[in-house]
C-alpha cells in the first residue's frame, strides 16, 4: 500500500489540475489521491496533492491561505478574465506612477466581498458556471467574503503590472485583477498567474511533473500531519489510542474544544479527533495506514 502523505506539485501551464492529478496517481501506482484547490490550465505553481490516507485532510488544506504572483495587463478585458478569453472591452492605458498604483493597492486590502466569475467551477443548479458561460448564459452569483492580506507591486511596466497577493480561500485573482484595472482607470486581464505557495507550505520545495516522472525513485512525501500544524496535538497512551481506534471516546489531554491531531504512544500520527465541551475526545478521521510524524 502506498504510504500516506502530501506531494507539492509544481503544476505546469497548459494542464488542468485534474489532468496533473491523474499523472501523479499513475506514478504512484493508481493510489487514492486528491488535490487541494484547483489551478486553471493557464496557471502554474503549487498544487498540494494528498496521497493515500492523507486525502482525509484535504478539506482542511482547502481552507488555507494562498500566495499568488500575477501579471495584470491593462487596456483589454477578456471574457474569461485571463489570456485565454476573447476581448470583450478595450480602454485607454493611463500614465501611471508607482505612488498612484500603491494607493490603489492599499485600498484593496482587508476583508471584503467578491462576486465569483462566470468562468469558474462553482455550480448552480448542478451545472458548473463555466459551462453556462460558454453557452452565453449569465446568472446571478452571491458575493462571498474574502480577505486580501498583502498586495505588492513587484514591477510597473505599462501596460503590465507585476503583482503578488496573499489572500484567503475563495479569492479569484482574475476578479481582483479586473477590479484593480477599473480602480486604475482602465480595464484589464490576468496575463500570467503562478501560485507561489499554499499555507502551511511557504518554505517547502515543489516537485515538477518532469522530475516526478523521470526519477527512478519516488520523492519522499511530506508527512500528513505537517499540513495541520495549527491544530493542537493530543498525545495518547496505548490504552487511549486503542479505545479511539475502536470508536470509543476518551478523556482529552488537550484543554480546549475542537479538532486535534492524534498521536499514539510511539509518537505516530494516526488521524484527527474532536474534543467536546465536556473534555471528551472522540475520533473524527482515523488513518488506516499510520503516517509517521
Amino acid at each position: 500500500m502506498t504510504p500516506g502523505g502530501i506531494l507539492l506539485l509544481d503544476k505546469p501551464t497548459g494542464l488542468s489540475s485534474n489532468a496533473a492529478l491523474q499523472r501523479v496517481r499513475r506514478r504512484y501506482g493508481g493510489a487514492k489521491a486528491g488535490h487541494t484547490g484547483s489551478l486553471d490550465p493557464l496557471a502554474s505553481g503549487m498544487l498540494p496533492i494528498c496521497i493515500g490516507e492523507a486525502t482525509k485532510l484535504a478539506g482542511l488544506l482547502l481552507s488555507e491561505r494562498k500566495c499568488y504572483r500575477f501579471d495584470l495587463t491593462l487596456g483589454e478585458r477578456r471574457a474569461t478574465g485571463d489570456a485565454e478569453g476573447e476581448v470583450v472591452e478595450t480602454g485607454p492605458v493611463p500614465a501611471l506612477n508607482e505612488s498612484q498604483v500603491q494607493e490603489v493597492l492599499r485600498r484593496r486590502l482587508g476583508p471584503q466581498q467578491q462576486v465569483p466569475p462566470m468562468y469558474s467551477a462553482l455550480k448552480q443548479g448542478g451545472q458548473p458556471l463555466y459551462k453556462l458561460a460558454r453557452q452565453g448564459i449569465t446568472v446571478e452569483r452571491a458575493a462571498r467574503a474574502i480577505e486580501i492580506e498583502v498586495l505588492q507591486l513587484l514591477a510597473l511596466r505599462p501596460p503590465v503590472l507585476e503583482l503578488r497577493v496573499n489572500c484567503s480561500k475563495g479569492t479569484y485573482v482574475r476578479v481582483l485583477a479586473e477590479d484593480l484595472a477599473r480602480d486604475l482607470g482602465s480595464c484589464g486581464f490576468v496575463s500570467l498567474l503562478r501560485r507561489e505557495y499554499v499555507e502551511p507550505f511557504a518554505e517547502r520545495a515543489m516537485v515538477t511533473l518532469a522530475e516526478l516522472e523521470s526519477a527512478e525513485a519516488l520523492p519522499e512525501l511530506i508527512p500528513a500531519d505537517a499540513a495541520i500544524p495549527q491544530l493542537p496535538a493530543a498525545r495518547l497512551d496505548a490504552a487511549a489510542s486503542s479505545a479511539l481506534q475502536h470508536g470509543q471516546p476518551v478523556t482529552s489531554p488537550v484543554g480546549s474544544a475542537g479538532l486535534v491531531r492524534l498521536y499514539d504512544a510511539t509518537g505516530s500520527f494516526f488521524g484527527l479527533g474532536e474534543v467536546d465541551a465536556a473534555g471528551r475526545l472522540r475520533p473524527k478521521r482515523l488513518f488506516v495506514t499510520i503516517c509517521s510524524a
